[in-house]
C-alpha cells in the first residue's frame, strides 16, 4: 500500500509546472504529456503526481513489517527490492517512468544495455566511470561478479533467488565464493572480468530473460573485503546514493546520504531527500491512522491500506488514494498428489462450482480486493489477455457458479455424489481464511464437502511447499497468491507450472504440473529473442494450464495506496507493483 496523510493539497503547482519541466529528465519522473498531474483519486495510477526537483528533508515510510533480508543476495520481499535501489545498483535496472513503461530496462552500472552475442549466449558489458562504494574506491568489475557469486552459497545465504544461479551453472559445479579455492575467490568461470570495467557473461545455454534477472538486486556487486556474510543485511555497504546510518530489526532503519555518490555516474537516481527513515509498526491499523494522520509518508510494504484505515480514508480523505493492480493473481491450486484431484474433471468440477463473485466479495470486492480473474496470466505479462480469455466463464456468464457443468464433471471423474477433501489456508491472512470460507459453502452445493485447516503462515514453505506433508494432510485445495519476479512469463509462470521446479520443500508448483508440452514451450521460450513470438508463447503456456483444470483463479488483485500530499514524483510502476520509490521527494516545509 502507501501513505501518507491527509488532504492532498496542490499548492503552487501551476507556477511549479514551468519549472518543473526544466529540472526533471525523463529518467526523474517519467516525461510525456501525463508526466504531472492534478492530485486526486487514483492520479497516480500511471502518472505522475507532483513532479518536482526540490531536495532536502526526511522521507518517511511506515512498515507493518520488516524486510526478510536487507542484504541483496538473500531477500525475496518486492517492497525490499524497490527500496533496496537506495544503496545498491546492478548493471541495469528498471525504468523510473509510470505504468507498463516502468517494467522497461535502462542501463544502470553499465554504459548500456550489453552487447549480445554467439546466438544469445555472451553477454558483454562496460562499466559507467565515477561510480564508487561509499568510501569513494570505484565499483570495479570483479565486485559485480562477487556479488552475483554469492548466490551460490545458500546454506549460508538462503531465502532470495537464484535464477543466475541456475542458469550459469545449470550442472552445480561451482561451490561458490566460502568454499572457492582460488586465490581472489572468484572462480565461477561463466563470468570472465578481463578488466575492472569490462565482465562478460557465458552462458551455457541462451536465456532471453537474463537482462531482466541482471536488473534483480541479487546482481547487484558486493565488495569481498566488506562481506560480513550472513550478517551483511545488518549493514550493507552502499554502491548507491545513500547508506546505512542505523537499523534495529523490527523496530527502524534510517538512510543517510552517501557523500561519495556521484549524480553524474548514475542515470537513474536523482536522490531528492536527505534522509531515508522506517518505522516498523506490530498493529495494522495503528499504522494506518499514522499514515492517515500525516506522521509517516508512506507504506513501505505496498499492500494497501487496511479494512478499517480504508473506510476512513474513502470517507475523509479519498484524494490522497491510488487503486492500482498489485500484480498478483490470488488462486487456489490443486495437488495432483491428493486424491481425487489427480483426475483432472474433479478440478473442474470445483472451478465450475464456485460462486466467483462471492469469492471477489470475500478478497474485499472490486476496489479492494480485484477483477475476478478468469485466467492464471496477469495484466502485467506480455502475452496476457486479460478478461477477455475466460474458458470457464467465470467473470461471464457462470461468474456466480453452475451447479450443472460442476456435476457434470463429477460425473465424469466419478464421483457423482461429490467427497470430502481440506481446504490449507494461512491463519495470519484473514482475507485468504474468508476466501476459503466462501469456497467452501460453492463447494457444498454440489456435493463436495471441504474442511478447512489454518496453518502456520510463517511456515508455509515446509507446509503447503512440501509435497509429502500435503499428502500426509490431504490437502486437496491450497489457497495462495503470485506476482512476478520479473516481468514475463518465466518471471511469473515457471516456480509455478514448470515440471522442473517441483521441490521437495520450499516447492511452489503446488500443482505438481509436469506437462511435457508446458516444459517444451518453457525451453523455448527461453530461448526466443523475439519479442512478439515470446508473447505468443505465453498465451499458449497460459492455457496449456488452464485447460488442464490445475488452478481456480479468483481475483487480479487491486488495492487502496496511500499518498502522501508531502510527496513529490509520486507514481505507480509495474516493475514493484507499487509507487517506484526510487525518485520520491518532498515539497519544501512551509
Amino acid at each position: 500500500m502507501t501513505t501518507q496523510r491527509a488532504f492532498t493539497r496542490r499548492k503552487q503547482a501551476l507556477a511549479a509546472a514551468a519549472v518543473v519541466a526544466g529540472l526533471l529528465t525523463t529518467a526523474a519522473c517519467g516525461g510525456g504529456s501525463d508526466s504531472t498531474s492534478e492530485a486526486g483519486y487514483d492520479a497516480a495510477n500511471n502518472k505522475v503526481v507532483n513532479a518536482a526537483a526540490t531536495k532536502g528533508g526526511t522521507l518517511k515510510f511506515a512498515g507493518a513489517q520488516d524486510g526478510d533480508s536487507w542484504d541483496t543476495t538473500r531477500s525475496y520481499y518486492g517492497f525490499a527490492w524497490n527500496f533496496m535501489r537506495y544503496y545498491s545498483r546492478q548493471l541495469v535496472t528498471y525504468k523510473t517512468e509510470p505504468g507498463k513503461a516502468g517494467a522497461g530496462l535502462q542501463p544502470d552500472l553499465a554504459t548500456d544495455l550489453g552487447k549480445v552475442t554467439d546466438g544469445g549466449r555472451t553477454y558483454t558489458f562496460t562499466l559507467r566511470a565515477g561510480s564508487t562504494w561509499e568510501d569513494g574506491r570505484p565499483i570495479t568489475a570483479k565486485d559485480v561478479k562477487y556479488g552475483i557469486e554469492r548466490q551460490w552459497a545458500q546454506d549460508v545465504l538462503s531465502g532470495g533467488p537464484v535464477y543466475l544461479k541456475d542458469i550459469l551453472d545449470p550442472d552445480g559445479a561451482y561451490p561458490g565464493p566460502y568454499q572457492d579455492e582460488s586465490a581472489d575467490k572468484l572462480g565461477l568461470k561463466a563470468i570472465e572480468t578481463p578488466d575492472d570495467t569490462t565482465i562478460v557473461f557465458r552462458l551455457p545455454q541462451p536465456n532471453s530473460d537474463f537482462p531482466q534477472m541482471l536488473a534483480m538486486p541479487s546482481a547487484s556487486p558486493v565488495r569481498q573485503d566488506k562481506d560480513t556474510k550472513s550478517k551483511y543485511g545488518l549493514h550493507p555497504f552502499s554502491s548507491g546514493p545513500y547508506k546505512f546510518e542505523s537499523y534495529e530489526p523490527g523496530k527502524s532503519l534510517e538512510l543517510v546520504r552517501n557523500t561519495q555518490w556521484k549524480e553524474a555516474s548514475d542515470p537513474v537516481r536523482k536522490a531528492y531527500p536527505d534522509t531515508v527513515a522506517v518505522t516498523f509498526f506490530s498493529n495494522a491499523n495503528d499504522l494506518d491512522q499514522r499514515l492517515i494522520a500525516g506522521d509517516y509518508d508512506l507504506d513501505l510494504s505496498q499492500t494497501g491500506l487496511s479494512p478499517q484505515g480504508r473506510q476512513t480514508a474513502l470517507k475523509q480523505h479519498k484524494g490522497n488514494l491510488d487503486n492500482p493492480v498489485s500484480g498478483y493473481v490470488r488462486y487456489a491450486a490443486f495437488p495432483q498428489n491428493v486424491k481425487p484431484f489427480d483426475n483432472e474433471h474433479c478440478r473442474k468440477a470445483v472451478i465450475h462450482g464456485a460462486d466467483h463473485v462471492s469469492l471477489q466479495t470475500a478478497r474485499g470486492g472490486p476496489v479492494a480486493g480485484g477483477d475476478i480473474g478468469t485466467n492464471m496470466l496477469p495484466g502485467s505479462i506480455p502475452g496476457n489477455e486479460g478478461q477477455k480469455y475466460d474458458p470457464y466463464a467465470i467473470a461471464g456468464a457462470d461468474k456466480s457458479g453452475n451447479i450443472a457443468k460442476a456435476k457434470e464433471e463429477l460425473a465424469a471423474c466419478g464421483k457423482p455424489n461429490g467427497f470430502d477433501t481440506t481446504i490449507a489456508v494461512r491463519n495470519n491472512k484473514p482475507v485468504e481464511v474468508a476466501t476459503a470460507q466462501s469456497l467452501q459453502a460453492s463447494l457444498k452445493k454440489i456435493g463436495i464437502n471441504a474442511q478447512i485447516d489454518q496453518y502456520d503462515g510463517a511456515q508455509t514453505s515446509g507446509i503447503v511447499g512440501s509435497p509429502a506433508n500435503v499428502e500426509k494432510k490431504g490437502y486437496g485445495i491450497v489457497i495462495d497468491g503470485w506476482a512476478a519476479d520479473f516481468p514475463s512469463v518465466q518471471g511469473f509462470g515457471r516456480p509455478l507450472w514448470d515440471g522442473k521446479y517441483v521441490l521437495e520443500s520450499a516447492n511452489n508448483n503446488y500443482a505438481l504440473i509436469k506437462d511435457p508440452a508446458i516444459d517444451e514451450l518453457f525451453d523455448a521460450y527461453a530461448k526466443e529473442l523475439d519479442e512478439g513470438t515470446k508473447a505468443r508463447m505465453a498465451t499458449q503456456i497460459n492455457h496449456k494450464v488452464m485447460e488442464g483444470g490445475y488452478y481456480l483463479p479468483f481475483t487480479y488483485e487491486k488495492y487502496l495506496n496511500w499518498r502522501s500530499g508531502r510527496l513529490t514524483n509520486v507514481y505507480m510502476t509495474d516493475a514493484y507493483n507499487g509507487y517506484d520509490f526510487v525518485n520520491l521527494g518532498l515539497k519544501p516545509s512551509k
